[in-house]
């Protein structure tokens, strides 16, 4: 019985530890469950590591970052652009000027001829530039003009592979067609970075969240920084335009002696170009595949500029503001830059603009042929260009003194530099082949290039400072500047034949008159005369999409929809006194703004608060008496 007894313990026991209770189960389910919504909520919920600001301080640290590599590209883009136009046109027209290269490969082409119509196509296109550029930049957008017009310069070097009439001829009027929308663009794209830089460095201030207009001043500083960058880099592209110059064509041309046989004098006696000017150069002609080879280089960087434009540009505007931009109808596009012509500040700085345009192509063609090659020879017309883009790029940065000195002091300090070398430059001629004057055009070149880095930057600083506050004006703006550049470019074309003491005299006379001008525009801000611009329409937007949804909101629901088809009804009955003035606000922005159609319900509700209440009070007051 004693055995019985212990073995019913021992099973007892064993049965305690085989079979727990139903309890302890459900108890571990509960503690799991709660464990796992605990490492959801952990997970799903606020991080106590993540800091708000912090990461909103480093996400407009990027946009900043973005905004620099914008305008870093888009300078590179511009200076390799150039760089392979000018350094092909200048290949071309020399190789094309010699006599037995014409007779020898083109011998019943007639070069000369094509030649002259192609710089015709370059310099008297661009008239008409202000006609269609505005519309252009509103139809393509900025960044796309950019891309396009580097296209054009591309498709400029691939026709030199086949150098016919039909090739040549259209890719320069090509050329000419592109040179207005291609400057406009940047001058506004650089303008805009300036603008953005300032509202991402500058993201917590309540008018630039609420997307307000800039205040007066606010983004001059950002303007001075990103033109002087850009003026930086891309002068650069006188240098580099010199390289097929100097490696490939300066080996196969004739000494000084036998090119400059026949010319008499140098300088300011001169009549023309360089007369006399021998009409073969080359000592042996280059290999047919050294310049496939050279022009397959170039083209290679026309490529690569295209895709800088493409790919590291960002745009300038948000999507939003491009349709706003394009939506006030093209007819007042194509009207908005001669309207604001009205404002007297540009009027007065159109002598600017078009000696801005002339002083450049001067010393590229001016002072370089008839004063550089005439005296030293062509060998050494590389050396005058190298010195003088150098010289440009390096004093683009003196205008970052703007920072601290007053704006006027750029442009009349480049007045005055340039004033002094033109006067000098009145007085110097001399007999041709003269190595020893060297040191004195070198000077001269760079100089020259200190007046025109000046001039440059500050004219393109003080259009953004004017019109800093006025993003939706810019491209009228920088079409009109850069019309009048074209304008000079056409001059510069009409006067190839004239004296070379009646060039430097015009040149002398503009440079006068514009700082003459200048000064009055000055003295006019500084009195606040009133500026006249024109009124730029509100947008009309003809397509519903979802940032411009007024009686289509899909994301309404129907209890939302019945709220407000009541409270409409309620709107429309309430007496409104200025309904006629609500109606024409809307009328003018547009049936398809939302912005107006809540701001005039608001008014009238508000309107029939107030006279409800005036109401119940002139009723209280009866009672009363």
């Amino acid at each position: 019985m004693m055995e019985a007894t212990e073995q019913e313990d021992h099973i007892a026991d064993a049965g305690e530890f085989v079979a727990p209770p139903n309890g302890g189960v459900n108890e571990l389910l509960d503690m799991g469950e709660d464990n796992m919504q605990g490492q959801m909520e952990e997970f799903l919920g606020p991080q106590a590591q993540y800091n708000e600001e912090e990461e909103e301080r480093k996400y407009y640290r990027r946009k900043r970052l973005g905004v620099i590599k914008n305008v870093v590209a888009a300078s590179l883009g511009a200076m390799m652009v150039y760089s392979v136009y000018m350094g092909l046109l200048q290949m071309q027209l020399i190789l094309h000027y010699d006599m037995t290269y014409r007779e020898v490969k083109y011998s019943n082409l007639g070069l000369e001829d094509i030649d002259r119509k192609m710089l015709m196509g370059i310099n008297v296109t661009p008239i008409i530039g202000l006609l269609y550029t505005p519309v252009l930049i509103r139809f393509f957008g900025t960044k796309w003009i950019m891309f396009l017009a580097s296209g054009i310069y591309a498709l400029f070097v691939s026709t030199n592979y086949w150098e016919r009439y039909y090739t040549l001829v259209p890719s320069a009027v090509a050329i000419g067609v592109a040179i207005v929308p291609l400057w406009a663009s940047l001058g506004n794209y650089i303008t805009r970075m300036a603008q953005q830089y300032y509202e991402y460095a500058n993201y917590k201030e309540e008018h630039v969240q609420e997307r307000k207009k800039l205040p007066k001043g606010a983004c001059h500083s950002y303007i001075i920084i990103f033109q002087s960058v850009f003026y930086l880099i891309f002068n650069l592209s006188l240098v580099f335009a010199e390289l097929p110059m100097r490696l490939v064509l300066n080996s196969h041309l004739h000494e000084n002696k036998y090119i400059l046989a026949n010319v008499k004098v140098c300088g300011a006696e001169i009549r023309g170009m360089i007369p006399g000017f021998n009409t073969t150069v080359l000592t042996n002609l280059p290999h047919s595949m050294l310049l496939i080879k050279v022009e397959s280089v170039l083209m290679g960087f026309a490529f690569l500029a295209m895709i800088i434009f493409l790919v590291l540009c960002g745009p300038a505007y948000r999507p939003t503001e491009e349709i706003d931009l394009r939506s006030i109808g093209w007819g007042n596009i194509f009207q908005l830059p001669f309207k604001h012509l009205r404002d007297y500040r540009l009027r007065l700085l159109c002598p600017f603009f078009i000696y801005s345009g002339l002083e450049v192509l001067f010393a590229i063609t001016g002072f370089s042929l008839s004063y550089g090659v005439c005296i030293l020879g062509l060998k050494k017309l590389w050396l005058l260009i190298v010195v003088y883009g150098l010289s440009s790029s390096v004093f683009s940065s003196l205008s970052l003194f703007l920072l601290r000195l007053p704006r006027w002091l750029c442009l009349v300090g480049g007045a005055a530099v340039h004033a002094v070398l033109i006067i000098a430059l009145l007085a110097f001629s001399s007999k041709p082949d003269q190595p020893q004057y060297l040191g004195p055009l070198l000077v001269i070149s760079v100089l020259w290039g200190l007046g025109t880095a000046l001039n440059k930057t500050g004219v393109s600083i003080l259009l953004g400072m004017l019109y800093a506050e006025e993003k939706e004006r810019l491209d009228f703006i920088y079409t009109i500047y850069h019309w009048w550049q074209a304008i000079a470019i056409f001059i510069v074309y009409l006067w190839s034949g004239l004296p070379m003491r009646a060039k430097l005299s015009i040149l002398l006379a503009t440079l006068l008159l514009s700082c003459y001008c200048y000064c009055v525009m000055e003295r006019r801000m500084a009195k606040k005369v009133q500026h006249r611009l024109p009124r730029i329409p509100r947008p009309r937007h003809k397509v519903k999409g979802y940032r411009y949804l007024e009686e289509d909101n899909s994301d309404e629901s129907d209890s939302e929809k019945s709220g407000e088809e009541e409270n409409d009804e309620n709107i429309e009955e309430m007496p409104s006194a200025d309904g006629e003035e609500e109606e024409q606000d809307a009328g003018t922005e547009g049936a398809d703004s939302p912005r107006v159609w809540r701001r005039g319900a608001r008014g009238q509700q508000h309107r029939w608060e107030d006279g409800h209440l005036q109401g119940a009070e002139e009723e209280e007051k009866q009672v009363v008496e």
